[in-house]
C-alpha cells in the first residue's frame, strides 16, 4: 500500500498528487510532461518534495511536516530506468551481484539463481554489459533491482528505448515478474497497450495533477481521464484466461472473465501476431480499436480475430390488451 500525498515545484511545473495505490502492479499513465517521472523520483528518494507525504505499508518514507525523509538506500525499493544504467566495465554477473549486497541475507525474497532462470539470463553472466544488447540490458537491469529484494519496485518507461519488436520479447519477463515475484510494481509509460498488457489498473496524470486513479472500467466515468486515454488509443479492453495455445496455427484460445458469464459461455480466438511467452492459465488483455470492430448476423471468416459470445436478447414489453 502506498499512501502520497505531496506536492513539488520545479520551476514553473508544480506536481500534487493525493492518492492510495494498492494494486500488485499500477500502471502511471499520461502524456510527456505530465509529472510521472518526477512521482517516481520522489517515491524512490531521489528528490525532496517542497510539502507532503509519502509512506509505504503504513511506514513514513518522507514527511516534510514531520522532518522525516528516509534517504534512498534505505528505502528498499527497487528501479529500473529507461536506459538500464548498467555499469559497463562489469560483466552482466557482476552486475546482477552488486544488487544483492544491498539485501540482507535474513531479508532477500528471491536468491541470484532465481532471478537468472526468471529472466533467463544465464548464457549472458560472463559477458560484459558494454557488449550485450538493449533488451539484454533491461532484464540485466531488472534482475539487479529484484536481487535487492525491493518492497516496492518503479519501473520508468524502461521499454522506451526499445522497438517493438523487442518489447515483445520483454514484456513476457515482466509478466513473469509480476507472477513469481509478488513485488508491488509500478509501471510507468505514455503507451496504454504496454500498460495494459501488465494491469489494467490506472493513475492518469495530466499537468502534474492526477485526474483519476483505479481499475480501467472505473476510469471511463470520469470524462477529463477518457479524453486522455483516447488521445493515446483508447480500447476496448477485455480480461481474458489464456485456455489453450496452438503455435502451429498461430492461435490461442481464451475465455473472456466477465462479470457474471457462465464458464464456456464466451470464447475467443486469436489468430496471428501472438505474444510470446503465453501459457494456459494465464490472464490476459484483449485490447480492440473501436474502428476493427464489426457486427455481423453471418458467420465469417476472420483473417486476424473472432469474438463469439452470447448477446442477451431484451425482453419485449408487454402490449396493452384491448378493453
Amino acid at each position: 500500500m502506498l499512501d502520497l500525498d505531496v506536492a513539488h515545484r520545479r520551476g514553473e511545473f508544480l506536481l500534487e498528487v493525493k492518492a492510495r495505490l494498492a494494486g500488485p502492479v499500477t500502471g502511471i499513465f499520461g502524456p510527456s510532461g505530465a509529472g510521472k517521472t518526477t512521482l517516481l523520483h520522489l517515491v524512490a528518494g531521489l528528490l525532496r518534495p517542497g510539502r507532503g507525504r509519502i509512506a509505504l505499508d503504513g511506514v513514513p518514507l518522507t514527511d516534510a511536516g514531520g522532518a522525516c525523509f528516509v534517504p534512498p538506500h534505505r528505502r528498499r525499493i527497487g528501479m529500473v530506468f529507461q536506459e538500464g544504467r548498467l555499469f559497463p566495465h562489469l560483466t552482466v554477473h557482476q552486475n546482477l551481484r552488486f544488487g544483492e549486497r544491498y539485501a540482507p541475507v535474513s531479508e532477500r525474497r528471491l536468491d541470484f539463481d532465481t532471478v537468472v532462470d526468471l529472466l533467463d539470463l544465464g548464457r549472458l553472466l560472463e559477458r560484459p554489459a558494454h557488449a550485450i544488447s538493449g533488451g539484454e540490458a533491461q532484464r540485466t537491469a531488472l534482475g539487479r533491482a529484484l536481487l535487492t529484494s525491493p518492497r516496492l519496485l518503479l519501473m520508468d518507461e524502461p521499454l522506451a528505448s526499445l522497438d517493438r519488436g523487442l518489447k515483445g520479447q520483454i514484456l513476457p519477463f515482466f509478466r513473469r515478474v509480476r507472477e513469481v515475484a509478488g513485488i508491488p510494481m509500478l509501471y510507468v509509460s505514455h503507451d496504454l497497450g504496454e500498460i495494459l498488457q501488465l494491469t489494467s489498473t490506472l493513475a492518469v496524470l495530466k499537468e502534474g495533477r492526477l485526474v483519476a486513479a483505479g481499475c480501467l472500467l472505473d476510469l471511463l466515468e470520469h470524462p477529463e481521464a477518457v479524453e486522455l486515454l483516447r488521445g493515446h488509443g483508447l480500447l476496448n479492453v477485455i480480461r481474458a484466461r489464456v485456455l489453450e495455445v496452438r503455435a502451429a496455427d498461430a492461435m490461442v484460445l481464451l475465455s473472456p472473465l466477465t462479470e457474471g458469464a457462465a464458464s464456456g459461455a464466451a470464447r475467443a480466438v486469436i489468430r496471428g501476431g501472438l505474444a510470446p511467452g503465453l501459457a494456459p492459465g494465464e490472464e490476459v488483455s484483449l485490447s480492440l480499436r473501436p474502428e476493427d470492430v464489426a457486427l455481423s448476423g453471418a458467420r465469417h471468416a476472420a483473417e486476424h480475430a473472432v469474438l463469439r459470445t452470447r448477446v442477451p436478447r431484451r425482453p419485449r414489453a408487454a402490449r396493452p390488451r384491448p378493453a
